[in-house]
C-alpha cells in the first residue's frame, strides 16, 4: 500500500516511489520537489525564508532556501538518487498581503522563489516547471514515480505541473 508522507513547515522529507509526499500551507513559503526520474527517489522541502545567513543561531536547516535545498539533495542522494539526474519543480512564493511599501519584508514570497532558483542553478539542478507568485496559498502533493506535482488552492482548478 502506498503511503503519503507529510512535510511540515520548515521541514523536508525523502520519498521513494510508489509513495507520495505532501505539504500544506504554502503562502509565501516555497515547496521544492526534487526527483531523480531514473531511480524515482524524490523529496520535498517546505522553505520559509530565503537566506540562513541573516539569522543568528539557526539550527533549522530546512527553514531556509540555501541550507534546505542542500540538505534535501544530500538526503535524496543518500536514498539512492543520482545527483546528476535531479530535476526540480516549485510551488508557492505568494504575495499573501497587499501592502504599498518599499519594505522587502512584505516581498518574502518573491524573495523565497528567487533564492530557491538561485540555489538550484548553483547546484546545476534544472527547474522543469513552477506555479509561483500571485496572491493565494497552495497545498501540494508530489509523486516521485511520475514527477507529477499536484497543486490545490481554494476556489482554483487543481493543477498538475
Amino acid at each position: 500500500m502506498c503511503k503519503v508522507i507529510k512535510v511540515g513547515m520548515a521541514d523536508l522529507a525523502v520519498c521513494i516511489s510508489p509513495d507520495s509526499i505532501t505539504t500544506v500551507g504554502l503562502g509565501s513559503c516555497v515547496g521544492i520537489a526534487l526527483r531523480d526520474p531514473v531511480s524515482k527517489v524524490g523529496g520535498l522541502a517546505h522553505i520559509m525564508l530565503p537566506d540562513s545567513t541573516q539569522m543568528k543561531n539557526n539550527s533549522n536547516i530546512p527553514k531556509f532556501a540555501d541550507t534546505g535545498i542542500e540538505e534535501l539533495v544530500k538526503q535524496i542522494v543518500k536514498n539512492g538518487a543520482n545527483r546528476s539526474k535531479l530535476v526540480a519543480k516549485l510551488a508557492g512564493g505568494a504575495q499573501m498581503f497587499a501592502f504599498n511599501t518599499g519594505n522587502n519584508l512584505v516581498r518574502i514570497g518573491e524573495q523565497n522563489v528567487e533564492a530557491c532558483k538561485k540555489k538550484l542553478k548553483e547546484m546545476g539542478i534544472p527547474v522543469l516547471s513552477e506555479d509561483t507568485g500571485l496572491n493565494f496559498g497552495r497545498t501540494v502533493i508530489f509523486y516521485p514515480e511520475t514527477g507529477d506535482f499536484v497543486i490545490k488552492s481554494v476556489n482554483k482548478e487543481v493543477k498538475t505541473i
